[in-house]
């Protein structure tokens, strides 16, 4: 069961009070952050960030540590691009990005290239390349405020040196592409909490007033019993990196490595599971079983789109009967749908910012919303700098299963049992981390391939 705060574990249905007290956390945390904070912990409250991995996600991740990131949404595609804010000044003190780490040279670069707009000069011999960059990067013992962008295949290994060096860690979503790894991320989540380590996730979503205060009232019974949930991230096609002379399999793949499953987990994994992930949080648990699944890879076939499916529908089953209902897509010309919902006995809600119930009254959210992206990192390290740091690395790892049986009932064409799956010792990827040959598998097939 997902752990929200020490002590505090979800139960079957709703948990007003394991809600209310991880709510309190974060409104704490957010209030915290600004000049009232007075610094704590290691290295006199100093936040010093290491990057592990720099493309264009990590590099919007440290611009949003900072406070200084720009965001412009691609609506077709769902996805969003980061650079510097015009006019950006760095105001937060003692927050400093001291250490790089990727795999690549240009991508270093381009990040490097990025912070020097805001006069942050990250010296060479702290930029660091190779598959063991990020080794050498959690030995530098001024890093204490890890942020973790690789492509996610490599998220439970990062997570879990990063915990075992004792670095507090902001990670991006998901948090993992096979069981195994999602095993592994619970386990660092446990770690940490033993330690005094924070861990926040990139599921901005839960770090949003908006979708706070309306998941709070449908807790607290606002719709009453909820009967079914429904929830969609039906968009356009997302960026591809065409594959260029001299590159082999393996950095082809790396670079372009949302269509690989072993790199992303499919899109129902690396995207969907923001809006799996608040189901879960609205209701309190995690789904019982995929009881069903259809898909296939229609219409993105062309070599470029690796082996992944570009649609998904799921229906789960969730604790006292609740059927959730689910759909992501990466198809142009369709109609978008990114959204979650809830149906109660007594009304609806959007879990976003909308609740009405059936003797016809209406309430909105209608207060101000700070940047959910940077909100996610104030939240962080105000808990951090208040000696009661938050730990979000079992939901994103409950959020991720979700995401992970669904798209095993649709490969398979099987139904997928949560308790079942938690023991696959399956793991996605080489054996080895090594440039050089790997062939793409073939596509998943339902009726032959089988989830083991």
């Amino acid at each position: 069961m997902a752990t929200t705060k020490r002590g505090c574990k979800p139960q079957t249905g709703f948990s007003r009070r394991c809600f209310l007290e991880r709510s309190s956390v974060l409104v704490a945390a957010a209030s915290l952050w600004g000049p009232r904070v007075h610094a704590a912990g290691s290295g006199g409250g100093k936040i010093n960030i290491g990057l592990i991995g720099c493309g264009g996600r990590g590099t919007g991740a440290v611009l949003d540590a900072l406070g200084a990131a720009t965001r412009v949404l691609y609506p077709a595609t769902g996805y969003h691009t980061e650079e510097v804010a015009e006019g950006a000044r760095v105001e937060r003190k003692d927050i400093r990005v001291v250490a790089l780490a990727d795999l690549f040279e240009d991508r270093l670069d381009a990040c490097g290239t990025q912070l020097a707009k805001l006069g942050i000069d990250v010296p060479r011999s702290r930029r660091l390349v190779g598959f063991h960059a990020y080794e050498r990067l959690l030995e530098l013992p001024e890093v204490n405020y890890v942020i973790l962008a690789t492509p996610p295949h490599f998220r439970p290994l990062h997570l879990k040196a990063a915990v075992d060096a004792g670095k507090h860690v902001f990670m991006e979503k998901p948090a993992a592409v096979d069981v195994p790894g999602v095993r592994m991320v619970m386990e660092a989540g446990r770690l940490a909490r033993q330690k005094g380590v924070g861990i926040a996730a990139g599921t901005q979503r839960r770090h949003m007033r908006s979708y706070q205060e309306t998941i709070r009232r449908i807790r607290d019974g606002a719709i009453g019993q909820i009967i079914y949930a429904k929830c969609y991230w039906n968009g356009g096609e997302i960026w591809v990196i065409p594959r260029r002379p001299g590159w082999s399999d393996m950095e082809w793949q790396l670079r372009n490595w949302n269509y690989f499953t072993w790199l992303s987990g499919d899109h129902i994994v690396e995207q969907h599971v923001h809006n799996l992930d608040i189901i879960n949080w609205v209701l309190g648990a995690h789904p019982l079983r995929a009881v069903s699944g259809l898909g296939g890879r229609q219409v993105r076939t062309a070599p470029q789109y690796g082996y992944i499916y570009d649609h998904f529908a799921v229906e789960y089953e969730y604790p006292n009967g609740v059927a959730m209902f689910s759909q992501c897509r990466q198809i142009n010309g369709c109609q978008n749908k990114v959204e979650e919902a809830v149906v109660g006995t007594e009304g609806r809600s959007n879990c976003h910012n909308f609740i009405r119930t059936h003797d016809g009254s209406r309430w909105r959210f209608r207060q101000s919303e700070p940047n959910p992206y940077q909100q996610e990192h104030h939240d962080l390290i105000a808990s951090i700098r208040a000696g009661n740091p938050i730990n979000e690395a079992q939901a994103v790892a409950e959020g991720t299963m979700t995401a992970i049986i669904g798209r095993e009932a649709v490969y398979s064409g099987q139904a997928i049992e949560w308790d079942a799956a938690m023991s696959s010792t399956t793991r996605l990827g080489p054996k080895e981390y090594q440039f050089g040959d790997l062939p793409t598998p073939d596509v998943p097939m339902p009726g032959r391939y089988r989830f083991l």
